[in-house]
């Protein structure tokens, strides 16, 4: 599969993401750090098994809530504009393999 992926061209967003937009996502994903370092210490510190998981269940929490907030821009912004031109199938199959490849 990694060959297959290197063997694609890179793609860009249709429109650059904001300034604001990528703050706001990086913001997410350092908080999502800090959330792994925090995993980290509590396996260090010998922390209860629950307590663990329900932090780590946060982490995937937030993963998802940016990987939603991906899915949404890709899905409004390069989708519909591959519909519009006429080239809609091939987004959105390339779309749905995405969401299959997540949703496992």
């Amino acid at each position: 599969m990694e060959k297959e992926k290197s063997m694609q061209p890179e793609k860009h967003p249709l429109l650059p993401r904001s300034e604001k937009e990528k703050q706001a996502m990086i913001n997410r994903l350092k908080r999502v750090e800090g959330q792994i370092r925090g995993l980290q210490k509590m396996v260090e510190d010998d922390r209860y098994c629950l307590d663990i998981l329900v932090q780590l269940s946060a982490v995937q929490a937030a993963l998802k809530k940016v990987g939603l907030g991906l899915m949404e821009r890709h899905t409004k912004m390069c989708v519909s504009h591959a519909i519009k031109n006429g080239d809609g199938d091939e987004y959105i199959e390339e779309l749905m393999r995405v969401i299959q490849q997540i949703s496992k």
